[in-house]
């Protein structure tokens, strides 16, 4: 029954949106200065490839008026950018957004191979790390331990997808008795297939069988609902429909969307006046509303068509 509620809610948001091969009308928001982060948190101490120690932090937005003692849902993102680069802030808009819905959204450094010399199971550590240290300080983040997810684009979507799905490449020395299996994913063009015909699969030929998440699926996997283009070159539809398929004959819930003639990347804020941007988000807060975790509708206005590109 959830999964034909959310299947009405998300065909009523989507209609009357532009459909691929259209732009919407410039807004405001596409216009403005990407928002920043309430605070900063250490949440790891590491080293890169060459033993230096860094520093990891989960760049914090809050819901007005927060305070620790409330238990908040929360969500942590993960950047895209191939385990190699990438920024935060591509997922700043995303975290702004669902801060003033009520959750405590954060966007989080991992490790990756232009700055620290590091290889993908060091992404997938330090996103297991994330997880578990948001369930470790619920109580002083105001958060509910039970109510966290975990998102991100691309190899991002890879280390949000694997912190529910691998059980390798914990963090040395860390509490594995702290769960870091999230309670729901948001997931945008994942890389969730590292097997000989998937993405990244030479540099994780060693492992594979490990690290990919499509390989490790298993009974209680959270709740998840996939974004992708049809056209993305780097993830396949028929991989993301296989996810999906997997998933539900495990009696896991598996929301898939494609969006017709988009590729890789096309969710993210910036790109063709928002109009892919603003139907990804409303369909995740519907995603999470579903949850119970966030209450009425989607309060970022749908943008309308103003002819083809």
């Amino acid at each position: 029954m959830r999964t034909l509620t959310i299947c009405a809610v998300i065909t009523a948001l989507l209609s009357g949106l532009p459909a691929a091969g259209q732009a919407g009308s410039p807004s405001g928001a596409a216009k403005a200065k990407r928002p920043a982060p309430d605070k900063r948190l250490l949440y790891k101490s590491c080293t890169d490839a060459k033993g230096h120690k860094i520093d990891l932090h989960l760049e914090v937005f809050l819901p007005k008026g927060h305070r620790p003692t409330h238990k908040r849902p929360a969500i942590v993102f993960f950047f895209g950018g191939g385990w190699v680069g990438g920024s935060t802030s591509q997922f700043y808009p995303h975290a702004d957004y669902l801060a003033s819905r009520g959750m405590v959204a954060m966007a989080a450094e991992y490790r990756v191979a232009k700055r620290h010399g590091t290889s993908p199971r060091e992404c997938v550590a330090d996103g297991k790390s994330a997880v578990r240290y948001l369930r470790r300080h619920a109580d002083d983040l105001g958060i509910d331990a039970h109510r966290v997810a975990a998102g991100g684009g691309s190899a991002g979507g890879h280390v949000a997808a694997a912190t529910a799905t691998v059980t390798a490449f914990d963090e040395p020395g860390e509490d594995s008795s702290v769960s870091a299996v999230p309670d729901a994913l948001v997931l945008f063009n994942p890389v969730y297939d590292n097997g000989p015909k998937g993405y990244g699969h030479d540099r994780v030929k060693a492992y594979w069988q490990k690290i990919s998440p499509l390989h490790n699926l298993h009974k209680g996997v959270p709740p998840t609902i996939v974004f992708l283009g049809t056209r993305d070159k780097l993830i396949p539809v028929t991989t993301a429909k296989t996810f999906q398929a997997a998933m539900r004959r495990l009696g896991c819930r598996s929301e898939l969307m494609l969006f017709e003639g988009k590729g890789h990347g096309f969710f993210n804020y910036g790109r063709g006046g928002n109009v892919a941007y603003t139907q990804t988000v409303r369909v995740m807060d519907a995603f999470l509303a579903s949850l119970g975790w966030l209450k009425g509708k989607p309060t970022l206005p749908p943008l309308h068509a103003a002819g083809k590109k």
